[in-house]
Parts: C-alpha cells; structure tokens; sequence
C-alpha cells in the first residue's frame, strides 16, 4: 500500500520560546508539503508551538510521557497533558532514554499504551549499539526490541516505528543504504509475523541517526523507509525543510 512519508523533528533538550521562529519558518517553507511534518519540542514549548501553527502543515509532539494518566510523579508528563497542549505524538523509547534513564522494553510499551489512550500516535524507538552490530546481533537486538515494546492492537494511524541505530545518532555517521534496508524489510517482516501483513503494510518505519540535508534523498529512497526522525537538522528551518522536501518527492 502507499504510505505517505513522515519528516518528524526531535528537538531534544534544546530550544526557548525565541526557537518557535524556527517552526513557523518551517511552516513559512512548506506551505503544502508532500509528506507529514512534525515537530518535538521540549514539553515547556508544547502549547505555544501548537497554538502557533495552528492550522498549519506542520503538527506537534511530545518527546516522551508518563504511562499513568495522572499522579504523585513529580517532573513527569502524562500523554493526556501533551494532548491538551496540542501534541498529535510522541516518541517513546528513545536510546537516550533508554541508555540515560534505564527504560525497558516493558516501560516503553505501557509509554505506547499511555499515547494511545490519550488518542496520539506512539513513535516507537528501536535500535542497536555498536557494540552489538559489530557482534553481528543487529537485527536480534532489534527484532526483542520491537516484540517488547510495541503493544497488542497497534493501527497504522496510531503506530509509527523508529530504527536508530545508537552508534548513528549524533555523530555524523550513518549505516550503508544496504544495512538501513536490511534492517527495515527485517521490521517489517517482524510486524507482519505478529499482526499479519494488512498492518504491517501500513505503518511507518522511520529512519534516524544523522539525517541530513544531503543525505536525506538517498535514505528516503530505500525500500520500506518511509522518512526519518530527524534530531539536530530538525533545529533550524533552513535544514529541515530540504529534509521535508526529500520525504516529499
């Protein structure tokens, strides 16, 4: 079936009100964009982003949530709250909060269990280090995170699965086009076995670890590549909107 391609931007832990420049320049850039366009910003511009582009291309997620819905969980989020702020995602088990916070598998599935109750889709993060790719254990690594993580009775609108190869993201340093498309025919594969192909045919399996203006086109093209969650070229309009442009093509 076709998909239409998804350019989403994780912002991390950077960006100020005076960053929400940047968003309605990316929305100023791609006025009617080919492929869906989101932005995570960090939780404090959630609500200012949303009420900004309002209307707009361009939509808004989280970066993470709380598997509860409310409670005694001082600094946390839930999913509910991001859906009042104006969020439509968020992305749950990223390598950073896996590595930095200790999430498993188990707690990133309750996170994707939270966003699908609170009616947002979960982008779910999944992906090996170094280590284990030099191991030769890529696509085990991946094929247990993918069976953790990802909860029973997903729907391709409320499902979107992130490959990030830890080693990748940051660092300037991308995988060859062959070992993105093993590993994304391999996800795909996996999800087929699991919920039977009409799904596995419909959701979104993004590419992300050092997307780039001149890098972006040939990744996009990869077979069951369907775009990219991109980090720090997702920060400047400049460099995102060639990115949107390539998911778009």
């Amino acid at each position: 079936m076709a998909r239409r391609k998804l350019a989403a931007g994780n912002w991390k832990m950077n960006g100020t009100r005076a960053a929400l420049a940047e968003a309605e320049a990316l929305a100023a850039a791609c006025p009617a964009p080919g492929c869906d366009v989101l932005l995570c910003p960090p939780a404090t511009l959630i609500a200012a982003m949303a009420e900004r582009l309002r209307g707009g291309p361009v939509r808004v997620g989280g970066q993470d949530c709380h598997p509860a819905p409310s409670g005694a969980h001082t600094g946390d989020i839930a999913a509910e709250m991001l859906a009042d702020a104006g969020a439509v995602a968020v992305i749950v088990g990223h390598s950073e909060r896996r590595a930095d916070h200790g999430e498993t598998d188990a707690l990133v599935r309750a996170k994707a269990e939270a966003a699908w109750r609170a009616g947002l889709t979960a982008i779910i993060c999944v992906g090996e280090t170094e280590a284990q790719r030099d191991a030769g254990k890529a696509l085990e690594v991946v094929g247990a995170q993918l069976d953790g993580s990802v909860p029973d009775g997903p729907t391709p609108e409320r499902l979107v699965i992130a490959y990030e190869p830890v080693w990748a993201i940051g660092s300037g340093r991308t995988p060859t086009l062959e070992d993105i498309a093993q590993v994304h025919e391999f996800m795909r594969a996996r999800l087929a076995a699991r919920f039977g192909d009409a799904l596995a045919d419909g959701v979104r399996l993004l590419y992300g670890g050092s997307v780039k203006p001149g890098n972006a086109a040939q990744i996009f093209g990869v077979p069951n590549v369907d775009g990219g969650l991109v980090g720090g070229a997702s920060l400047k309009a400049a460099d995102f909107a060639p990115i949107v442009e390539a998911a778009s093509t």
